[in-house]
């Protein structure tokens, strides 16, 4: 599904140069979980966003489901992004103003998807969320585990091939989190390629595979006995 080759990435901080990836290669298969871990300044937050198509490699290629996503222009990236990749982030980045159901649906909308079919895909998906009493409740009005909740169903609500969670218990205390992981887990269980991001060695050992990053460089690939 994922094929990375020599990927690198480079940024200047004031007169530094930091080369945040430095020629990554990394294939990964449909249906794989996946963890990603690494100090802070490792590269894994880096790698994630050039998965994601939310940042261009400076050099390399990247191969998503067949095709190489690095030569696209930004409209064909943001295609690809909407329809076969979703994000979930450690502060949720829900609208504010917006309720649990119009957050759920505000992607529905961007993809043109027609009314009567994005009113029952929210509701399918707030309900599998345990949230359809939280339907109309705005994110000040929800716990952190209602709230990554209600970002869960908005990155799964447009059925993408590959779902990519950065730190996404980070934010909440442990009993919350590990709900978040075992809806997680229930999506990769169901057919969905999972990749999350954590600093959490507990949350990075459950994946069925591990990817560790130093400096840029992915130091160790190992999967679960």
């Amino acid at each position: 599904m994922i094929e990375l080759r020599g990927i690198r990435r480079t940024f200047v901080v004031g007169d530094q140069e930091v080369r945040a990836l430095r020629d990554v290669d990394l294939s990964i298969g449909y249906g794989e979980y996946v963890s990603i871990m690494g100090p802070s300044g490792s590269g894994k937050s880096t790698l994630l966003n050039v998965l994601g198509l939310l940042d261009r490699p400076d050099a390399g290629s990247y191969r998503l489901e067949g095709h190489d996503v690095t030569a696209l222009g930004d409209a064909e990236q943001a295609r690809v992004r909407r329809e076969r990749i979703g994000f979930v982030f450690q502060f949720f980045h829900l609208v504010s103003y917006l309720t649990a159901k119009e957050n759920v649906e505000l992607p529905l909308v961007l993809a043109g998807v027609p009314p009567a079919e994005r009113r029952d895909r929210v509701a399918a998906s707030l309900r599998d969320m345990s949230l359809a009493n939280r339907a109309h409740h705005r994110p000040d009005q929800l716990s952190g585990g209602q709230r990554q909740r209600v970002a869960i169903a908005r990155a799964t609500v447009t059925r993408p091939a590959m779902l990519l969670a950065d730190e996404p218990t980070g934010n909440l205390d442990r009993s919350s989190g590990s709900d978040v992981i075992a809806i997680l887990e229930q999506l990769r269980d169901a057919g969905l390629t999972l990749i999350v991001v954590t600093h959490d060695g507990e949350v990075g050992e459950r994946a069925q595979r591990r990817v560790r990053m130093t400096d840029g460089n992915v130091v160790g690939d190992e999967s679960a006995a």
